[in-house]
C-alpha cells in the first residue's frame, strides 16, 4: 500500500484526537495512564512541529513524529500511530525502516519508548531495537548506531 507524508497542521487536530483514541486508549488504560482529552492534546502537541500525517489516497491514515536529539546523536521516534483500518499493511514498519536507514547514514541511533501493554514492542524488537530501560508505564528501546 502506497502512502505519503505531509506536515501536520492545527486543522488535523480532530483526526489526531480520534487516531489517539482508537490506537492508544486501550493500552493507556491497561497501564493506568491518563486518557482524558486534555492528556491526548498534550501528547499531540508534544513536538508538533515534527508531526507528519500519513496519507493514503490523500486521506489521513496515521501519524509519524520523529526528532533528532543532537546531545545523544539519536533520532527519537516520538509517536507513530496508524489507524486500525490501515494496520497490517507494513506502513509502520516501512516508516521505521526509513528512519533507521537515515540514522545509519548519519551514524546515529534511533530511540523510542513504548507502553508496556503495547504489542508494538514486539515489532520494534523484530526490527532490531533493544530494551535499554523502563519507567512506570513504558519501556525505552534503542536501535544502536
Amino acid at each position: 500500500m502506497d502512502f505519503s507524508l505531509r506536515q501536520a497542521t492545527p486543522n488535523d487536530m480532530e483526526f489526531l484526537l480520534t487516531l489517539r483514541d482508537v490506537t492508544m486508549r486501550h493500552y493507556l488504560e491497561q497501564v493506568g495512564a491518563p486518557t482524558s482529552r486534555e492528556a491526548f492534546l498534550q501528547r499531540i502537541h508534544y513536538h508538533f512541529d515534527d508531526a507528519k500525517i500519513v496519507l493514503i489516497d490523500g486521506q489521513p491514515a496515521g501519524l509519524f513524529k520523529a526528532t533528532f536529539l543532537p546531545d545523544r546523536n539519536q533520532w527519537y521516534l516520538v509517536q507513530i500511530q496508524v489507524h486500525p483500518d490501515f494496520q497490517n499493511a507494513q506502513i509502520g514498519s516501512r516508516l521505521i525502516a526509513t528512519l533507521i536507514e537515515q540514522a545509519k547514514t548519519e551514524g546515529a541511533s534511533v530511540g523510542l519508548s513504548v507502553l508496556k501493554s503495547n504489542p508494538a514492542q514486539h515489532l520494534y524488537a523484530r526490527l532490531g531495537f533493544q530494551r535499554t530501560g523502563e519507567s512506570e508505564f513504558e519501556y525505552d528501546m534503542v536501535y544502536p548506531a
